[in-house]
Formats: C-alpha cells, sequence, structure tokens
C-alpha cells in the first residue's frame, strides 16, 4: 500500500518532494469538519487502490499494513490517587486482554512503584518524560536509569503537552530519544499536528519535521513505536475519522520508507492517539495502517481500557 500510494501522489505532483505533495493533496480539502468531514481526492483514490493492495492480500490473518504487533498504551497523564490507582490495577488484572497484543501503561512518575508491583506482568510499565541524558543536577526531572531501575521498559516522547505547554522542541525531544534507546528503553514517539496547522493544509509538513528529528538523533528504531496523535483530538472529544487517520498513518509510513527504509516502515508501529475511547476504537482499528492506540482519559477505566486493547479483533479476516 505505501508503494501505490507513493506512486499516486507522484503522479499527481509531479517532480515535487513526497512532503509537498502530500501538502499539496491536504491543501486541496476543505477545512475540517469534526463530524462528517469530506473525503479528500487523496483518501477516495487510496481507498480504491488499497482493495487491490498485494500488501494487504499477503496478511490473510491480519489486515495490517506493518508488520508488528498491535500495540495499545495507556497514558494517565497527571491523574490518579492510591487509592484510584489500586482500584485500575484491580480491574486491569482482571481484564481479559486478548493475547495478541502489546500492552503498556504509563503511570505519574509518583506511582511507578506502587503500579509495578501490584499490576500483572501482562501490561508493561511506561515512563510519561525523561530527562535529556545521565542524571544530576536537573531539580524535577527524572532520568532513564531511573525509569529503567523502577522496571520500566518504555518511555513517552514527543507528547503535544510537553511540546505546546512546557516547550520542548524537535530537536530536544530527538535527542531525548536518543539517549533512552541507547539506554535500553523503547519509546514511543509523539507526532501531531495542532488544529490551524491542520486547516491551513500543514498536517505532513509538521509531521514530517517531527519524524525527521527523531530519524535524524535515534541510533535504531527497533524499539520505536510511533504516536500520531492530532493534537484537536486529545482530550477534546473530537476524534479524527478513520480515513483521516488512516490518510496520516500511511503518509508517515511512506515517509519512513523513503528516508529511512522499507524494512523500518514495514517494522515500525504507527499507532492513534486523541479520545479514543471503548467506543470509536473497534472503527479506527480496521484501517490498515492503525497498528493500535495510545489512549488517554480511557484509560483510567479499566474495562474501557481492556475494550480498547481488544478492538485488535476488529483487525481480523477471514483466512
Amino acid at each position: 500500500m505505501a508503494v501505490a500510494s507513493t506512486s499516486l501522489a507522484s503522479q499527481l505532483s509531479g517532480p515535487k518532494s513526497l512532503s509537498q505533495s502530500y501538502s499539496g493533496l491536504r491543501r486541496s480539502c476543505p477545512k475540517l469538519d469534526h463530524s462528517h468531514s469530506p473525503r479528500s481526492l487523496f483518501q477516495h483514490l487510496h481507498s480504491h487502490l488499497s482493495l487491490s493492495s498485494s500488501r494487504k492480500a499477503s496478511r490473510a490473518v491480519v489486515a495490517m499494513a506493518g508488520t508488528g504487533k498491535f500495540f495499545v498504551g495507556g497514558n494517565w497523564k497527571c491523574n490518579g490517587t492510591k487509592d484510584s490507582i489500586s482500584k485500575l490495577v484491580s480491574d486491569l488484572n482482571s481484564a481479559k486482554l486478548e493475547p495478541d497484543v502489546d500492552v503498556v501503561v504509563a503511570p505519574p512518575f509518583l506511582y511507578l512503584d506502587q503500579v509495578k508491583s501490584s499490576l500483572t506482568d501482562r501490561i508493561e510499565i511506561s515512563g510519561q518524560n525523561s530527562w535529556v541524558g545521565k542524571g544530576g543536577a536537573f531539580t524535577g526531572e527524572i532520568s532513564v536509569e531511573q525509569l529503567k531501575d523502577i522496571g520500566c521498559k518504555w518511555v513517552i516522547l514527543g507528547h503535544s503537552e510537553r511540546r505546546h505547554v512546557i516547550g520542548e522542541d524537535d530537536q530536544f525531544i530527538g535527542k531525548k530519544a536518543a539517549y533512552a534507546l541507547n539506554e535500553g528503553l523503547g519509546v514511543i514517539a509523539c507526532i501531531g499536528e495542532k488544529l490551524e496547522e491542520r486547516e491551513a493544509g500543514k498536517t505532513f509538513d509538521v509531521c514530517f519535521q517531527q519524524l525527521k528529528a527523531f530519524a535524524d538523533a535515534v541510533p535504531s528504531w527497533e524499539n520505536i513505536v510511533v504516536a500520531y496523535e492530532p493534537v484537536w483530538a486529545i482530550g477534546t472529544g473530537k476524534v479524527a475519522s478513520p480515513q483521516q487517520a488512516q490518510e496520516v498513518h500511511v503518509a508517515v509510513r511512506d515517509w519512513l520508507k523513503k528516508n529511512v527504509s522499507a524494512e523500518v516502515a514495514s517494522k515500525t508501529r504507527i499507532i492513534y492517539g486523541g479520545s479514543v475511547n471503548g467506543g470509536n476504537s473497534a472503527e479506527l482499528a480496521k484501517e490498515e495502517d492503525i497498528d493500535g492506540f495510545l489512549v488517554g482519559g480511557a484509560s483510567l477505566k479499566g474495562p474501557e481500557f481492556a475494550t480498547i486493547v481488544n478492538a485488535v479483533t476488529s483487525k481480523k479476516v477471514a483466512a
């Protein structure tokens, strides 16, 4: 599918770069409609191309463009108390989760030890952020070494709240990712555009620029999961339609193919985040290039988070 999509962009835009091609397609679209957004020319043609995609045909059991395992992360952000987290952990421990999904939760730093010591080993633990280098005289920061010491396997980096509230820039985030990977943590690398950027036709420009900062810094993509989270959809209740999300995911996969390698494009899991819940996860999961989710508010509700994890069943098709 990535090959067909790249070819389509080339045909429509001639010798321009992939980034310019995608941006031009987006600029030809009307402004975002949060309820029933018209499908762009790219989406309309892409839906027909994907029907004949040899990649999809070759994956008869699970319709995923990438080859990685479905991945669902729960970002608890700055929420919870000892009691509420104890209840959440209890709900997660008793939940029935589909086996073919990697599941990760990111509690507030203060409760990492509590969660690690009480949560089932079926679910891995992530930090919500980490420092750019080795620990030391950095008041208020958390080091990669400390996250590893307490049992974390992952860290979330580049989340929009770190970018747009705290003020971290692309290069700083890329350096954080490189250090975490070099020290043995997996990285959930977040990218995404603001509403005004989407409506100005800059969705792909913004996402590609953020991807490039990771690509310029990281030693390898082996332990990276890319999380596409449109800023306008985080915590707002406004969810990208499955087609809107798929459009960006396939563009990200194509960018990785052209700028990193075909192998990385195939193996890297690209997950969606932005007001994902138990009611919309199944439809989103059906899209071929959506390899899972990064969940915010709904991850604080054990049964609903389990529903989202189990949305992997929506990807399964008859052999």
